[in-house]
């Protein structure tokens, strides 16, 4: 047993020690065997559980999970110390680099008036970082591990800052209608059908973009919409004393057209 002592409150250096303990000979087990790639999914599903803290305006688990995704980026830093190639610290250094390099309307002379100027600075010193001479590698650097919506919003933006955008919302829509056309054609002739969907939604997207709007949180409510409404329908055929599935088509679809109206 290891005697870690009890503490009124514990740092973040009490964390790293943990960690580091939990993953050392007489540890756990099951700590000191997983890789980066077998806690690849805990640190999304932590960050995601955080964000959902935030939308809830839940301060006290917001706390929490942050906590856990601060775990995670100790866990996988120690595993990268373990084999000796970085710390928790050379991240931090790194982080601290980072800011420093990109803030210099604050840490050196540079002048940024607004938020506006602030990101196109960021935007500047991001890509002589990065050494990309061109959109196109800027484009390839986001990471094709994000959700795909806000995945083609970036490279949508990337593409935009260099002049190749459409002019305002018409032509979004435009190529939204026509892509929509395509989609339609594809789905007939049983041909390139998952390619077309691909290019509606990306068009979808860039319309999303002129209005400002977060396009995954917009499919996100519209999930949420969906699930209220089902909840209705299903609840009426209950009260019917029948499932969904003993329903004909048509009586579904009136139940669906009624539960839309009640919101």
């Amino acid at each position: 047993m290891v005697d870690f002592g009890s503490k009124p409150i514990y740092s973040v250096e009490d964390l790293r020690r943990i960690i580091d303990l939990l993953r050392s000979p007489g540890g756990c087990p099951w700590d000191a065997e997983q890789t980066h790639g077998s806690i690849r999914r805990n640190l999304l599903e932590e960050a995601y559980e955080a964000a959902e803290a935030i939308d809830t305006g839940d301060e006290a688990l917001l706390k929490e999970e942050l906590g856990d995704v601060l775990m995670q980026v100790v866990f996988h830093s120690d595993i990268e110390e373990k084999s000796g190639n970085f710390s928790l610290d050379d991240v931090s250094d790194g982080a601290c680099r980072k800011l420093i390099r990109r803030h210099p309307h604050v840490f050196a002379d540079a002048v940024a008036r607004d938020s506006g100027e602030v990101l196109a600075n960021w935007d500047v010193i991001k890509r002589e970082e990065k050494q990309h001479t061109t959109t196109s590698d800027a484009m390839r650097s986001v990471a094709a591990s994000l959700p795909a919506l806000w995945r083609a919003e970036k490279v949508q933006d990337k593409a935009a800052k260099a002049g190749f955008d459409w002019p305002d919302l018409s032509g979004a829509l435009e190529a939204l209608r026509e892509e929509l056309g395509e989609f339609e054609a594809a789905v007939a002739s049983e041909a390139g059908v998952e390619e077309e969907l691909g290019d509606l939604l990306f068009s979808a997207v860039s319309a999303a973009r002129f209005l400002n709007i977060d396009p995954e949180q917009a499919l996100g409510a519209a999930s949420d919409k969906f699930i209220s409404r089902f909840s209705r329908v299903e609840n009426a055929a209950r009260e019917q004393g029948s499932s969904l599935g003993d329903l004909p088509q048509i009586e579904i679809e009136n139940l669906y057209r009624q539960a839309k109206l009640e919101g």
